[in-house]
């Protein structure tokens, strides 16, 4: 007897840290009423047969029209979430990535577009001051992570 499941998909996410004079750029993660729950760093899907290396580099040249170089080992976290009611799963590797030092050299928001056309928005933050009732720092962990690494640095 065969008894039908939902499908179930996990999501392989890229992301790359960008740092500058100690602020991270991060994208807003809006609810589905607009309003901004948090931000994450930038990057993306891994597509089939795609290294996380290269769809991090692809992913901010698509983006932001830029060429990132990814720098040392990554972060791997494993976050599982609800989200309209259904349970969500990704893994993302996180890493840092040197970012042009002429590209978005202004203190303004950063305005791009997702494959699907979707308008987004990133800014440069104090990681300090997310994950502290405002504004969340996603993937769930990746503020945990930030700050142990600092320490053993």
């Amino acid at each position: 007897m065969n008894i039908w499941r939902p499908r179930q998909n996990i999501e392989v996410k890229a992301l790359g840290l960008v740092w500058r004079d100690g602020l991270l750029l991060a994208s807003e993660i809006c609810r589905d009423d607009g309003t901004v729950d948090g931000v994450r760093p930038l990057g993306g899907r891994v597509e089939f047969g795609e290294t996380w290396r290269d769809a991090l580099v692809r992913e901010f040249r698509e983006e932001l029209g830029v060429v990132v170089e990814v720098v040392g080992t990554p972060m791997v976290l494993e976050n599982i979430y609800m989200h309209q009611g259904i349970v969500g799963h990704e893994v993302a590797f996180v890493c840092d990535v040197t970012f042009p030092a002429d590209a978005y050299v202004s203190e303004g928001p950063i305005e791009y577009f997702e494959d699907n056309g979707d308008k987004c928005l990133a800014r440069w933050y104090d990681v300090a001051q997310l994950d502290c009732g405002a504004l969340e720092l996603y993937p769930t962990g990746l503020k945990t992570q930030l700050r142990e690494r600092s320490q053993s640095t």
